[in-house]
């Protein structure tokens, strides 16, 4: 069975984000553990984590979860004030994880700003992952695939495997695949031989043992552009036929599948048709 959810609000304390989920109908979810627009915010309280756990009790456990770090954050710059910066924020952000319960935290890999190879790019990620994890104790850095917009890296499935390959706990990294993202990086998922030979190279290049959580998207822009606009499922250019392809195949099972799509009025209703395809 697959564990579909959405990115949920938190507004109000972290405790509320597992009662919005249930409210879709979802079995997993996503959610920000701090405002995702603003460096530092204050401890998680006592109460709330309390609160959290309690309201996920029976229904989601840590690897029904997603969380996601702030935007703001950049483990690959190339200026060293704004790195130390963004190792800060992320040490706190995977802290805080660990005292909700939770076992992965999804992030953007970071971005070169045009000041930086591709390759030491990629380097300064893993280091930056490296010495977080050297902090923390349990959870998982989960690496997420971006559309290639600007100089953000982690669009090509190789690279990830790069960052992967100089993590030294190979056991606390992982990726997640956000559909939109894929498409509009290059890889098609229109038809259900460009669906399969997708799946199939990132099991070639990255491998399945990694992959800890999708988004799944449907994209307002075209294959290649490497731009990245989410639609709502089966409205966009990627179609819903890759959706249909991606419950009916037991490799994506027991993982968070997310939903990341514009309109969280439908989100119940796109839960519905994903698990209409499940076979």
């Amino acid at each position: 069975m697959k564990t579909l959810g959405a990115h949920v609000s938190a507004s109000g304390g972290v405790e509320n984000a597992p009662v919005n989920a249930k409210a879709i109908g979802a079995n997993a979810f996503a959610l920000f553990t701090k405002n995702q627009r603003q460096w530092t915010a204050a401890p998680l309280s006592g109460a709330s984590i309390r609160a959290f756990e309690q309201n996920c009790a029976g229904t989601f456990s840590a690897a029904q979860i997603l969380p996601h770090d702030s935007y703001l954050i950049n483990l690959g710059s190339p200026e060293a004030e704004a790195l130390e910066k963004s190792r800060a924020a992320f040490l706190d952000e995977m802290q805080r994880c660990e005292q909700l319960g939770l076992d992965r935290l999804n992030f953007h890999p970071g971005s070169h700003l045009g000041k930086c190879s591709e390759s030491e790019c990629i380097a300064l990620i893993a280091e930056s992952i490296n010495l977080v994890l050297a902090e923390t104790k349990s959870v998982i850095a989960v690496i997420e695939n971006t559309a290639g917009q600007g100089t953000n890296m982690g669009y090509r499935f190789e690279q990830l495997a790069g960052m992967i390959e100089k993590v030294k706990d190979k056991s606390r990294v992982g990726v997640c695949i956000d559909t939109c993202h894929a498409f509009t990086a290059g890889y098609d998922l229109r038809t259900e031989k460009t669906f399969a030979d997708t799946v199939e190279e990132l099991g070639k290049v990255v491998g399945f043992n990694y992959l800890k959580g999708m988004h799944l998207n449907d994209s307002k822009k075209e294959l290649g552009s490497r731009v990245d606009r989410h639609e709502s499922l089966g409205k966009g250019f990627i179609g819903i036929d890759c959706f249909r392809f991606l419950m009916a195949d037991k490799r994506f099972n027991g993982i968070p599948l997310i939903l990341e799509t514009p309109d969280p009025a439908i989100w119940a209703d796109e839960i519905k048709l994903l698990r209409s395809f499940e076979k």
